[in-house]
Protein backbone atom coordinates (compact mmCIF):
# COMPACT_ATOMS: atom_id res chain seq x y z
CA UNK A 1 0.00 0.00 0.00
CA UNK A 2 0.98 3.68 -0.50
CA UNK A 3 0.14 7.37 0.94
CA UNK A 4 -1.29 9.45 -2.10
CA UNK A 5 -0.76 13.45 -2.81
CA UNK A 6 -3.81 14.58 -2.44
CA UNK A 7 -4.63 17.34 -4.70
CA UNK A 8 -5.43 20.90 -2.71
CA UNK A 9 -8.27 23.49 -3.96
CA UNK A 10 -8.15 25.47 -6.06
CA UNK A 11 -6.19 22.92 -8.26
CA UNK A 12 -7.57 22.70 -11.47
CA UNK A 13 -7.54 18.98 -11.40
CA UNK A 14 -10.16 19.06 -8.82
CA UNK A 15 -12.85 20.13 -11.75
CA UNK A 16 -12.18 17.05 -14.10
CA UNK A 17 -15.24 14.59 -14.58
CA UNK A 18 -14.81 10.92 -13.60
CA UNK A 19 -15.43 8.68 -15.28
CA UNK A 20 -17.15 5.16 -15.27
CA UNK A 21 -14.66 2.39 -13.49
CA UNK A 22 -14.88 -0.78 -16.62
CA UNK A 23 -13.26 -3.90 -15.00
CA UNK A 24 -12.94 -4.17 -11.21
CA UNK A 25 -9.33 -5.51 -11.13
CA UNK A 26 -6.45 -5.81 -9.55
CA UNK A 27 -5.46 -1.96 -10.21
CA UNK A 28 -8.39 -1.32 -8.67
CA UNK A 29 -8.09 -3.19 -5.79
CA UNK A 30 -4.88 -1.39 -5.14
CA UNK A 31 -5.80 1.80 -5.79
CA UNK A 32 -8.85 1.23 -3.02
CA UNK A 33 -5.91 -0.20 -0.84
CA UNK A 34 -4.24 3.21 -1.04
CA UNK A 35 -7.19 4.95 -1.08
CA UNK A 36 -8.32 4.17 2.15
CA UNK A 37 -4.68 4.31 3.49
CA UNK A 38 -4.55 7.65 2.54
CA UNK A 39 -8.23 8.53 3.67
CA UNK A 40 -7.46 7.23 7.49
CA UNK A 41 -3.64 8.84 7.19
CA UNK A 42 -5.13 11.88 6.87
CA UNK A 43 -7.72 11.71 9.41
CA UNK A 44 -10.37 11.74 6.66
CA UNK A 45 -13.82 10.56 6.72
CA UNK A 46 -14.04 10.08 2.86
CA UNK A 47 -12.04 9.74 -0.29
CA UNK A 48 -12.80 10.63 -4.04
CA UNK A 49 -10.14 9.77 -7.04
CA UNK A 50 -10.31 12.66 -7.80
CA UNK A 51 -8.90 13.92 -5.11
CA UNK A 52 -5.44 12.19 -6.11
CA UNK A 53 -5.42 13.12 -9.62
CA UNK A 54 -7.37 9.87 -10.51
CA UNK A 55 -10.58 10.69 -12.75
CA UNK A 56 -12.39 7.59 -12.38
CA UNK A 57 -15.79 6.87 -10.38
CA UNK A 58 -14.63 5.69 -6.80
CA UNK A 59 -15.38 6.99 -3.83
CA UNK A 60 -14.34 5.21 -0.10
CA UNK A 61 -15.80 6.16 3.20
CA UNK A 62 -15.42 5.62 6.52
CA UNK A 63 -17.83 7.25 9.41
CA UNK A 64 -17.21 4.85 12.23
CA UNK A 65 -15.31 5.67 15.56
CA UNK A 66 -13.41 3.12 15.43
CA UNK A 67 -12.39 3.75 11.80
CA UNK A 68 -12.77 -0.08 10.69
CA UNK A 69 -15.99 0.03 8.62
CA UNK A 70 -14.64 1.45 5.37
CA UNK A 71 -17.23 1.76 2.53
CA UNK A 72 -16.23 0.95 -1.09
CA UNK A 73 -18.24 2.61 -4.19
CA UNK A 74 -17.12 1.94 -7.86
CA UNK A 75 -19.32 3.70 -10.12
CA UNK A 76 -22.04 5.31 -7.91
CA UNK A 77 -25.27 6.85 -8.54
CA UNK A 78 -27.54 8.63 -5.88
CA UNK A 79 -31.11 7.03 -6.84
CA UNK A 80 -33.33 8.86 -4.21
CA UNK A 81 -32.89 12.04 -1.78
CA UNK A 82 -34.89 12.38 0.89
CA UNK A 83 -36.65 16.19 1.24
CA UNK A 84 -35.46 17.10 4.41
CA UNK A 85 -32.81 19.09 4.41
CA UNK A 86 -29.77 20.27 7.05
CA UNK A 87 -27.13 22.78 6.72
CA UNK A 88 -23.77 21.31 8.75
CA UNK A 89 -20.23 22.73 8.48
CA UNK A 90 -18.40 20.29 6.05
CA UNK A 91 -14.53 19.80 5.86
CA UNK A 92 -12.32 18.45 2.74
CA UNK A 93 -9.00 16.65 2.84
CA UNK A 94 -8.62 18.82 -0.52
CA UNK A 95 -9.63 22.26 0.97
CA UNK A 96 -7.68 21.89 4.44
CA UNK A 97 -8.17 23.65 7.42
CA UNK A 98 -11.48 25.22 5.87
CA UNK A 99 -14.88 24.17 7.51
CA UNK A 100 -18.43 25.84 6.26
CA UNK A 101 -21.68 25.74 6.35
CA UNK A 102 -23.25 23.43 3.20
CA UNK A 103 -26.59 22.38 2.70
CA UNK A 104 -27.54 18.78 2.26
CA UNK A 105 -30.21 16.26 2.49
CA UNK A 106 -30.67 14.16 5.61
CA UNK A 107 -30.93 10.88 3.57
CA UNK A 108 -29.88 9.48 0.55
CA UNK A 109 -30.04 5.85 -1.26
CA UNK A 110 -27.05 5.17 -3.94
CA UNK A 111 -26.41 1.99 -5.77
CA UNK A 112 -22.87 1.24 -6.98
CA UNK A 113 -20.49 -1.59 -7.13
CA UNK A 114 -18.79 -2.99 -4.05
CA UNK A 115 -14.96 -3.71 -3.90
CA UNK A 116 -15.32 -7.19 -5.41
CA UNK A 117 -17.33 -5.66 -8.11
CA UNK A 118 -20.59 -6.79 -6.84
CA UNK A 119 -24.28 -4.67 -6.99
CA UNK A 120 -24.97 -2.93 -3.77
CA UNK A 121 -27.62 -0.29 -2.40
CA UNK A 122 -26.82 1.79 0.20
CA UNK A 123 -29.84 3.21 2.53
CA UNK A 124 -27.78 6.16 4.31
CA UNK A 125 -28.99 8.77 6.83
CA UNK A 126 -26.54 11.30 9.12
CA UNK A 127 -23.69 11.82 8.78
CA UNK A 128 -23.15 8.84 6.01
CA UNK A 129 -25.75 10.58 3.28
CA UNK A 130 -24.05 13.69 3.97
CA UNK A 131 -20.20 12.21 3.33
CA UNK A 132 -21.84 10.32 0.00
CA UNK A 133 -23.24 13.39 -1.27
CA UNK A 134 -19.98 15.41 -0.59
CA UNK A 135 -17.68 12.67 -1.98
CA UNK A 136 -20.22 12.06 -5.08
CA UNK A 137 -19.86 15.61 -6.22
CA UNK A 138 -16.08 15.04 -6.38
CA UNK A 139 -16.57 12.87 -9.16
CA UNK A 140 -18.40 15.68 -10.82
CA UNK A 141 -15.80 17.84 -10.98
CA UNK A 142 -17.25 19.91 -7.50
CA UNK A 143 -15.61 20.93 -4.44
CA UNK A 144 -17.32 21.91 -1.36
CA UNK A 145 -16.50 25.35 -1.26
CA UNK A 146 -18.52 26.00 -4.62
CA UNK A 147 -21.27 25.97 -2.63
CA UNK A 148 -20.66 29.21 -0.83
CA UNK A 149 -20.54 32.90 -1.73
CA UNK A 150 -18.35 33.79 -4.56
CA UNK A 151 -16.88 36.42 -1.76
CA UNK A 152 -16.16 33.42 0.47
CA UNK A 153 -14.76 31.28 -3.04
CA UNK A 154 -12.46 33.65 -3.29
CA UNK A 155 -11.24 34.35 0.26
CA UNK A 156 -10.85 30.45 0.56
CA UNK A 157 -8.66 30.08 -2.53
CA UNK A 158 -6.64 33.20 -1.44
CA UNK A 159 -5.83 31.69 2.25
CA UNK A 160 -4.92 28.25 0.44
CA UNK A 161 -3.01 30.00 -2.06
CA UNK A 162 -0.86 31.77 0.36
CA UNK A 163 -0.11 28.57 2.20
CA UNK A 164 0.86 26.23 -0.83
CA UNK A 165 3.25 28.95 -1.89
CA UNK A 166 4.49 28.93 2.14
CA UNK A 167 5.20 25.45 1.81
CA UNK A 168 7.30 25.66 -1.35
Amino acid sequence: MALLSILCYPDARLHKVAKPITAVDERIQTLIDDMLETMYNANGIGLAATQIDVHERLVVIDVSEERNQPLVLINPEITWMGDERVKGDEGCLSVPGIYDGVERATAVKVTALDRQGQSQTIEAEGLLAICIQHEMDHLKGKVFVEYLSPLKQGRIKTKLVKAQKAER
